[in-house]
């Protein structure tokens, strides 16, 4: 099998998150304990945090930041 020749307009495909291992940087959603969505900035992680936690209120939500390794849990 022949691997796909990248041209210089596409950008280089992004490797995958792995569930069992937490990012080594930026900021990621946590879901009931499960690392779901990866963003640049904590308030990207916030927004997207606090509008899941009022559509599932039920929901556990905590923000993971990479560089510190501290979770924050949203209420």
């Amino acid at each position: 099998m022949k691997k796909p020749v990248l041209s210089l307009e596409e950008p280089a495909p992004k490797k995958p998150l792995r569930a069992d291992r937490p990012p080594v940087e930026g900021f990621v959603t946590i879901v009931d304990g499960h690392f779901k969505s990866e963003f640049d900035t904590v308030d990207a992680a916030e927004a997207s945090g606090r509008k899941l936690k009022s559509a599932y209120p039920m929901l556990q939500i905590e923000i993971y930041d990479a560089n510190r390794k501290t979770r924050t849990l949203l209420s």
